[in-house]
This record gives structure tokens, C-alpha cells and sequence, in this order.
């Protein structure tokens, strides 16, 4: 039995201190200079959020930023980093696509952190050609 199914899956959202303590884990926070309180205002604002709890620890996230229609976008996946590699990043994103299918979405895209594309490769998803439609824009 992998770890992810002996966890607590909650669809409400953690305290702004709990979310920047698993936030921190992943080295995003010198990239995006956000307080806890900006970084919950983010998260509040999601579509669709789920996260993971080891008894009362938080120890995965995941959400989707979407219109509910057409389009949804999966950002922040983040699993603590003693808990990668047990199924719990994969039953993550399951639940996402699951929440994109039960609301009929037909285009749902992912923004992964650099080197994670082999694990969203595995749960189905292919990265677009160099020529495809899609950029990036990044303010300074």
C-alpha cells in the first residue's frame, strides 16, 4: 500500500503560515518574494484546491486556476520532500484531472517546476512542440 492512501484528502484550505511552510520546501519562495498572507490570497483564489494531511501535517498541495469551462491550468503540486516517491504526487494530480473531468473542462494544461516533466509524462501528459501555441511572459 503506497503512503497516499493511508493520508487525509481535504478540499478546504490550510492557515497561511501551514501553506508557506510546505511552500518553502520546494525553493520557490526567493523566486517569488511572497509573504504567507499574499501567498493564502493566491491559493484562496484557486478554482480547485486539494491538499494532504498526515494526521494534522500538511504534507501535499495541489490546485487548478480555471474558468470552469473551457480551460484549467495545474499549478503548484507540492509534495514535502520526505514524501516524494510514494504515490502522493500522483494521487495529487489524479484528483485535479478528476475535478477537470467531472466538470467537463477539455483543456487542461500544467505549469511544472524545471526536471518534473518525466513524472507528469507518466500520468499522461506530453509537452508541447517547440512550434505550438503557448508562451511565457514574466514581469520584472
Amino acid at each position: 500500500m503506497d503512503k497516499a492512501s493511508r493520508l487525509d484528502f481535504r478540499e478546504s484550505l490550510p492557515g497561511a503560515d501551514e501553506y508557506l511552510a510546505l511552500f518553502e520546501t520546494t525553493g520557490w519562495k526567493g523566486e517569488y518574494h511572497l509573504s504567507a498572507e499574499n501567498l493564502h490570497n493566491a491559493v484562496r483564489r484557486s478554482w480547485y484546491f486539494v491538499a494532504a494531511y498526515d494526521q494534522d501535517r500538511l504534507v501535499a498541495t495541489g490546485r487548478l486556476v480555471s474558468d470552469g469551462v473551457l480551460h484549467a491550468l495545474i499549478v503548484d503540486v507540492i509534495v514535502r520532500p520526505e514524501y516524494q516517491g510514494q504515490g502522493l504526487g500522483s494521487s495529487i494530480v489524479r484528483r485535479l484531472l478528476d475535478r477537470c473531468r467531472q466538470a467537463r473542462i477539455p483543456d487542461v494544461q500544467l505549469f511544472c517546476a524545471r526536471g518534473k516533466a518525466p513524472f507528469y509524462s507518466r500520468l499522461g501528459f506530453v509537452s508541447r512542440p517547440e512550434d505550438a501555441p503557448g508562451m511565457d511572459f514574466r514581469s520584472a
